[in-house]
């Protein structure tokens, strides 16, 4: 110890003691992940601090880096996932892909070879710096255990800084065991950009002249402050709002101004809407290939129409789109100003009829069309949406089963949808465990396709471990249905590879101590749902569903016919 550090009073820790302390000076309470014996000295750490901080064990690091990226959803802070070495850190690199383009932020801390074993290919090394470049903001290797109070509070800074992302910390295991006297930083202050006042004038003159305009909700930064705030400018200005890829709760879909979703194969109505506005005002979005519908709506570099793009990071502005007036703001910043500005006059005859033409164009898809087979998952959709409270929880992967849920269901609060904008199957379960810890009291439904949910399925032992209860909902068609569903299109007829062989889910998930029942006919909806929702503890429906149910309004046969083949 220095001379310094004595006159200080500070005490020798170990790495793995520094780094669970300043974990819990960032605000930290729960870390997700699988054991390594590269971080035993955390662990330790840990145990003796888990008055503070709990380590959540899981059963595979792909599905504990879901759960960091749910939990940074659900808190805008980051979420944290502790993992081995080279297996571990592979498995985990789909939640850090996952927040990379969900731009939530996160922390990945990896356990590393010891420093006197690098560079000689040991046992599980891999060069992390390499590895996660392209889809982390930052990514280091902490060379002794004295940096490590300042590494994290980096971390913490950048994770949550501008567009929010992962970060990546590798922990060589000796540091882990290393002793220095080190104080520990206080929780990162992030900086968030405001919208200028000549930028908000401007806006203010774009809006009164449009006829047509149209706001695309999206991105990080997002609140219930911040959703209430977008509803209040909505109405007092006459806007129509549609939501990007995953993120309908932003505005309660119950409004008059809410008007659809730019989703996975977003409502064409929607997508007209886009391309016949005169004025976009972008908030948080990036105006990603699935926002824009593959780069059609609207079409880069310029689009047809005014294009306001409102975005935390200086970086997005004018990156794939030319805006008219680029604004760099943080969300909730700026829909707060966004609701300051003086309200508009009655609106001309012409936006009041964009206004209800697109609200009633949204109401009239509400319905789903009655589905082949004998479960119909339209019917099932709305008798779980009249038992849910406001403010459940739904949680997905990816799959055509997910369109059930982002045409039909309709989002009231912030935050209650979780899925994930990077398409990543497997991501349902994981994220309800998190959203079950982080709120245990609010009612989560988890939804999987058979795909999907054989990805992370072993979470249901976690399920079980910590005593969580939410409800998983297992729709099972035999077949991968989103590939199959482009197979049909692109090669009508020829399948190849779709095709599942399934376990009984239902007796898999009694196995594991859910309350499990399997449904098979639309007349046992009711009864079926309400002794899972009744049931103490987790609950599973096996959802058997029709295959020619490829999507809500398409059946493989007229998939087929409409491609040119054989029904």
């Amino acid at each position: 110890m220095t001379a310094t550090s004595k006159s200080q009073g500070i005490s020798p820790r170990s790495g793995g003691e520094i780094l669970a302390d300043g974990l819990i000076a960032q605000g930290v309470d729960t870390v997700y992940g699988v054991p390594g014996e590269s971080f035993l000295a955390v662990l330790d750490a840990i145990h003796a601090r888990s008055d503070r901080l709990r380590f959540v064990t899981c059963r595979q690091e792909g599905g504990a880096a879901f759960m960091a990226d749910a939990h940074g959803k659900l808190t805008g802070k980051p979420g944290v996932c502790l993992v081995t070495r080279g297996p571990g850190a592979c498995n985990a690199s789909i939640g850090v892909h996952t927040a990379f383009q969900d731009s939530t932020p996160m922390v990945l801390l990896i356990g590393q070879v010891p420093r006197d074993h690098r560079e000689r290919e040991a046992f599980q090394e891999v060069e992390f710096r390499h590895m996660f470049a392209p889809m982390a903001k930052w990514v280091c290797e902490v060379e002794s255990a004295a940096r490590l109070p300042e590494h994290l509070s980096h971390a913490f800074h950048l994770a949550q800084s501008g567009r929010p992302g992962p970060v990546v910390l590798a922990l060589p295991e000796d540091i882990l065991l290393e002793a220095a006297a080190v104080e520990d930083l206080p929780a990162a202050i992030i900086a968030r950009p405001a919208p200028d006042a000549s930028a908000m004038d401007r806006l203010a003159s774009l809006l009164a002249q449009a006829e047509r305009p149209l706001v695309i909700a999206g991105g990080p930064g997002w609140s219930r402050a911040a959703s209430a705030a977008l509803a209040t400018f909505a109405s007092a200005h006459h806007v129509p709002v549609v939501s990007s890829l995953r993120c309908q709760d932003y505005m309660d879909n119950r409004h008059p101004l809410y008007v659809g979703d730019l989703g996975i194969a977003a409502n064409p109505d929607v997508v007209g809407r886009v391309r016949d506005a005169d004025l976009l005002l972008v908030i948080g979005a990036r105006l990603g290939d699935m926002t824009t519908q593959g780069y059609t709506a609207p079409t880069p570099p310029r689009a047809a129409q005014k294009l306001v793009h409102v975005h935390p990071d200086g970086g997005e502005l004018g990156r794939v789109f030319r805006p008219d007036l680029p604004i760099q703001a943080h969300a909730e910043l700026f829909v707060t100003a966004l609701a300051g500005l003086s309200s508009m006059a009655a609106p001309s005859r012409a936006r009041a009829e964009w206004c209800a033409a697109a609200r009633a164009d949204y109401e009239r898809l509400l319905a789903p069309p009655a589905q082949p087979g004998g479960l119909d998952l339209g019917v099932f959709m709305a008798a779980l949406r009249d038992r849910l409270p406001a403010d459940a929880i739904l949680t997905n992967g990816a799959g055509n089963y997910t369109a059930w849920i982002h045409k039909f269901w309709q989002f009231s609060t912030y935050r209650t949808q979780l899925a994930p904008t990077s398409g990543a199957m497997g991501y349902g379960l994981p994220a309800a465990v998190a959203a079950k810890l982080v709120h245990p009291k609010r009612r989560v439904v988890a939804f999987a396709g058979d795909g999907c949910f054989l990805m992370n399925g072993q979470e249901m032992a976690t399920i079980r471990h910590y005593g969580l209860d939410p409800l998983v909902v297992v729709i099972n068609n035999g077949m991968l249905g989103t590939i199959r569903m482009h197979q049909e299109r692109e090669y009508p007829g020829r399948v190849e590879a779709t095709g599942l062989t399934n376990p009984d889910f239902a007796a898999m998930a009694a196995a594991f101590g859910f309350h499990a029942r399997r449904l098979e006919r639309t007349a046992d909806i009711a009864e079926t749902l309400d002794s899972a929702l009744a049931a103490e503890g987790p609950a599973l429906i096996e959802c058997r569903v029709d295959p020619e149910a490829i999507t809500p309004r398409m059946t493989i046969a007229q998939l087929r016919a409409r491609s040119g083949g054989k029904a």
